[in-house]
């Protein structure tokens, strides 16, 4: 069954399209959405002008005049140069709340495509815990992955795991060389907060020890040669350190498919074969035994003009196996995503060159993100304390707790306020970082993230328990027989509210086609303001009228299933109590 808004923005933009012909005017249409209350689409009319002959009022008021009002559209006008369609509120509002409880949990959901989409994300380096100001990555990855599943793809997530590089070494030579008395005591029993403290040590000694770093370096070269034994002894170092993150991870509801070892494309070969490829092409140079490919004809300059595939003893570097990496994935699915720091935007360069140079046409779209940090500042270096990420998780539910044992401590049982509180700081963390558009700054404040009144995930939950509330006490099973024969939801807070559910299918389309997982929190949070105002304007438990009071109870059941719905795609649990 088609979704009603988008059989409206169909409808609207034929009969635009119908117009525009009889005047002999160009007939593409790309509708906007005005203001609330304006009206329901907004067409610009600025750019006919040139063919008109007429002025941005005179050309409205003459495509205008060639619409008429229907079923589906309900008035149309001219204003200013716009033409602006208001939709019949009735008809819209019928078919929405009938497919909303018809589809339930797949509301909004878009049909079934035949492709495969791989989203890469998190990829960090397993030598220790994640650190805050990297939490965008897999939030951003896990947020995207949703929201491609739900617009009908076939969508996995990846950790590319750096299990041959330096990183992974220094940890390695520091579990197997340093003793427990000699590190720093880590109060936190995950394991891969033990194990940090091993590379953190053995970073310092390294610094300091030249036959350390010999150490380290055969570790690295043996790695990247493929022996076995060491990709083994590795691979038993950073195995727990995976593990910590895997939990982490899944205490703010992330699962990632799969595990890519960087290993597997030296083991197979693959990275002689793209460095056998490169070095064929007419901009692959020699210097003193190393390759490279010269960038500049593609636009890369200054320092970074020269891309090393080898190194001056033939052994490969990390963006080269990144290259063969990225040829198995484009063998693997229709289209490939990649969420990355801000930081990276010149390796993703370097790997779409590559790519294209070898013949391959799926280039991966790049999702770049600026870096978290704290009021504070920055998150420091390597060699400095770090805020990780599990800190914040703990913070954030002790936080929730404390908020909700001050409202609801007389109410609750113990058990009840840690449940809540987990969901609460859980959905905080998650919703202040997904409803900032990943290319620009955050700074996380504790006042934004848990605010029960603003744009934050507690007010959104808070809505939809409120909800539940309403619901638990008053919906009976036979209020939703009549629920295509609706006509009492007339205010104007139930239209806005009814049409806002009804633009939920189209808002996940233009997350999904425009990479932006920020659309989904801004319509939530829109849509919870919206219900808010119902609530406020039109008596649900008071109602005297029964037909009135089972019409609103029927609105309020969408509302709960959009918003749980929506709330899925960001990975935030909604609670029917708080």
């Amino acid at each position: 069954m088609e979704y009603p808004y988008f059989k409206a923005i169909s409808h609207v933009e034929t009969k635009i399209k119908f117009a525009l012909q009889k005047l002999s005017l160009p007939n593409e249409v790309k509708l906007e959405i005005p203001p609330q209350n304006l009206s329901d689409f907004a067409f610009p009319c600025f750019s006919l002008c040139k063919i008109s002959k007429c002025s941005p009022k005179e050309t409205a008021e003459k495509i205008a005049s060639e619409i008429n009002e229907d079923k589906i559209i309900d008035s149309i006008s001219s204003d200013n140069g716009y033409i602006n369609i208001t939709l019949n509120s009735l008809n819209l509002i019928n078919e929405t709340l009938s497919l909303i409880h018809t589809k339930k949990d797949k509301y909004g959901f878009l049909p079934k495509k035949n492709q495969q989409i791989i989203i890469e994300h998190t990829s960090a380096n397993p030598n220790g815990p994640l650190h805050v100001g990297r939490a965008r990555n897999p939030i951003i990855g896990d947020t995207l992955t949703r929201i491609y599943k739900a617009s009908g793809y076939e969508c996995t997530s990846q950790f590319y795991l750096d299990d041959l590089g330096k990183q992974v070494a220094i940890l390695t030579w520091g579990l197997n060389n340093i003793s427990k008395e000699d590190i720093n005591k880590e109060k936190n029993i995950k394991p891969d907060h033990q194990a940090v403290t091993y590379y953190q040590k053995a970073n310092e000694l390294m610094n300091k020890d030249k036959q350390i770093q010999k150490d380290i370096g055969q570790l690295v070269k043996q790695s990247e040669h493929g022996n076995n034994e060491i990709i083994e002894k590795i691979k038993q170092a950073y195995n727990p350190v995976l593990e910590g993150i895997n939990e982490s991870l899944s205490t703010i509801n992330i699962n990632i498919d799969s595990y890519i070892p960087e290993s597997t494309f030296v083991k197979d070969k693959s990275v002689e074969m793209v460095i056998s490829k490169l070095k064929k092409s007419e901009f692959c140079f020699e210097e003193n035994g190393a390759f490279y490919l010269d960038l500049e004809s593609f636009g890369i300059k200054g320092r970074n003009t020269k891309f090393f595939i080898t190194r001056g003893d033939g052994t490969s570097l990390y963006a080269t196996r990144d290259i063969a990496y990225h040829v198995w994935k484009s063998n693997q699915a229709d289209q490939l995503i990649n969420v990355l720091g801000e930081d990276h935007k010149l390796e993703a360069k370097q790997v779409e060159i590559c790519l294209k140079l070898l013949g391959h046409d799926h280039i991966p779209h790049p999702v770049f993100y600026a870096f978290v940090s704290l009021p504070g500042g920055k998150m420091s270096t390597r060699n400095a304390r770090l805020v990780y990420l599990d800190e914040i998780i703990d913070d954030s539910i002790k936080r929730a707790y404390d908020e909700v044992k001050k409202r609801r401590k007389d109410e609750l049982t113990e058990k009840q306020m840690q449940h809540i509180s987990k969901i609460i700081g859980i959905g905080a963390i998650r919703y202040n970082i997904i409803k900032v558009q990943p290319e620009k700054d955050i700074v996380f404040k504790w006042e934004e993230a848990l605010n029960f009144e603003g744009n934050a995930a507690p007010f959104i939950q808070y809505s939809h328990a409120r909800a539940a509330g309403i619901l638990t006490k008053n919906l009976k099973q036979n209020i939703l027989e009549n629920i295509n024969q609706i006509s009492k939801l007339t205010h104007n807070s139930e239209i806005n509210l009814c049409k806002k559910l009804s633009m939920f299918p189209k808002i996940i389309q233009d997350a999904a086609e425009g990479f932006k997982p920020h659309l989904i929190a801004s319509y939530l949070f829109e849509t919870a303001s919206l219900f808010n105002q119902f609530y406020r304007d039109c008596p649900v438990l008071s109602e005297k009228d029964k037909k009135t009071q089972n019409e609103r109870l029927i609105l309020v059941s969408a509302f709960k299933i959009v918003i749980h719905n929506g709330l899925e795609l960001l990975g935030i649990d909604a609670p029917d109590e708080m």
